[in-house]
């Protein structure tokens, strides 16, 4: 590497190094900070981001761009330094039309927004968090506008999350599979009592919970000494190095699953980072390419892995032994079915396979008149509410189960949604592509044995970091373009076997 590409890394280490002091100071205002704090550390975030964007649009950056990229002309597309020169060069486009102080201002304001909605769901009190959602959505939509976009704004915050995705790209997706969903649920619904999930609604103390959820995690092969546990109010997973990757959930002492599977879902993120190869750790290639590539293993380890029937017959025993009073008399049988019960409930992040896309786009449809002004902030409530009737057939009873249960708003995530159903379709689509390569993997699954499944991930997508696009890096693994058959033939055939459709 020449003298100019290796100023280049320097300068942006820099801006990589303010990013995780950022980001640290955002894992601590979820985990430790204490309320009162709120003000000062949104402040603080907000200089951080705005020093942080001005080193980033800086000239210096632009002429260290042009530079190394001549050095380095001719360079493998593949290669680390070309992918970099040209990642960072569309980063730069999309960042250099953002003032500085509009950056400042977003990043306080989500830091106060993300303070008032802890509090807001805690006291189901949507009207004390609207005004902190409007100041974000003010200042998305003003971002929105000085990136520009083609067809829609919901575009250009779309792009933010899922490089080169748009609205019209996401609504023909879920057009493609949404009628398949509804017609299964249908399905199920005649034969619903074939599954019942009573047995996981019992008394379950948070320290057991804990500990199985943590020896489970690490079999997958998270790896504790480059990553950690703690408890937040929304699961989160967030990395500042392959060496240091922190991941959260919430329990419930009645109800197994939150905790264990929203482990396993953190944890498929982690991996992704702790994955990234060391040769790109710390430079602007280091972390995952998409949120939609990102949830396709968070969604993966979740679901394709830890609701599996050959995962449970290895887990099961020993999750006997942790509960033997609660659970010590359950057949495996019986404890599949019930973790795969399909059934309408308000929360998405504790949704079954089978309806976890529709509560998706619900909220797509909801963002997308949000980013026209179709709806207002003080008409969520009420438009959430009847979407939801229209979708699910019932009405959340508070708003702490409907409007007010994600994280996202709050911290000014809005156009991220969509890449939670593409990583549903993306974790089959991947699975499959692994389960070629080593047909062996659901039957190491069934022993406990997770290498191979994520040595493959490692290999064919972790490593890379940012190097592809996903659609590039999804063409690479598969061979096809992200699509919905695999998705939806994964969920027929797993649920017409349980439910004997």
């Amino acid at each position: 590497m020449g003298e100019h590409y290796q100023a280049l890394l320097k300068h942006l280490a820099d801006v990589r190094n303010l990013n995780r002091a950022q980001a640290l100071l955002d894992w601590d205002q979820q985990v430790n900070m204490p309320p009162g704090g709120a003000e000062a550390r949104a402040a603080a975030m907000g200089t951080l981001s705005r020093i942080g964007h001005e080193l980033f649009i800086s000239e210096k950056t632009s002429r260290l761009l042009d530079a190394a990229a001549e050095e380095i002309a001719g360079a493998p597309y593949e290669s680390d330094e070309a992918s970099m020169i040209r990642v960072v060069r569309q980063d730069f486009q999309e960042k250099i039309c953002l003032p500085a102080d509009l950056v400042e201002q977003m990043t306080q304001a989500r830091a106060l927004a993300h303070q008032a909605w802890v509090k807001a769901r805690a006291n189901n009190d949507f009207a004390a968090f609207a005004p902190f959602l409007e100041r974000n959505l003010e200042l998305t939509m003003r971002a929105a506008e000085h990136r520009g976009y083609a067809e829609h704004p919901y575009d250009a915050l779309l792009d933010t999350y899922e490089r080169g995705m748009t609205a019209r790209r996401i609504q023909e997706i879920f057009d493609g599979h949404r009628d398949q969903l509804v017609a299964l649920i249908a399905a199920i619904r005649k034969n619903a009592d074939r599954a019942d999930d009573s047995l996981l609604k019992q008394a379950f103390p948070i320290d057991g919970q804990r500990d199985f959820a943590l020896e489970v995690i690490r079999h997958f092969g998270f790896d504790f000494n480059r990553g950690r546990q703690d408890v937040s109010a929304h699961p989160f997973a967030i990395r500042f190095s392959r060496g240091d990757t922190r991941i959260t959930t919430r329990f419930n002492l009645n109800d197994l699953r939150p905790a264990l599977f929203g482990m396993m879902h953190e944890a498929g993120h982690a991996m992704y980072e702790q994955g990234i190869a060391p040769e790109i750790d710390g430079t602007m290639l280091g972390w995952g390419t998409s949120l939609g590539v990102h949830e396709s293993q968070s969604r993966l380890w979740e679901n394709l892995v830890g609701r599996s029937r050959g995962f449970w017959s290895w887990a099961l025993p020993k999750l006997q032994a942790v509960f033997p009073d609660q659970l010590g008399g359950v057949d495996l049988e019986a404890f599949y079915r019930a973790i795969n019960m399909v059934q309408v409930g308000y929360i998405r992040v504790e949704a079954d396979e089978a309806t976890y896309n529709l509560h998706i786009m619900l909220r797509f449809e909801l963002e997308l008149a949000m980013s026209t002004g179709a709806i207002r902030v003080a008409d969520l409530p009420r438009e959430w509410n009847d979407r939801f009737e229209a979708y699910f057939g019932i009405q959340p009873p508070t708003d702490t189960l409907g409007v007010l249960q994600d994280v996202h708003w709050s911290s000014g995530l809005i156009g991220y949604f969509p890449t939670y159903a593409l990583g549903n379709l993306l974790s089959t689509q991947y699975y499959a592509a692994a389960c070629r390569a080593h047909p062996t993997i659901p039957d190491e699954i069934a022993l406990g044995q997770f290498d191979t499944l994520r040595a493959w991930m490692t290999d064919n997508i972790y490593r890379h970091g940012r190097k592809f696009t996903s659609d590039e890096l999804t063409r690479r693994v598969t061979g096809d373009c992200i699509q919905c058959s695999d998705f939806m033939t994964y969920l027929e055939t797993k649920y017409s076997e349980i439910y004997d459709l």
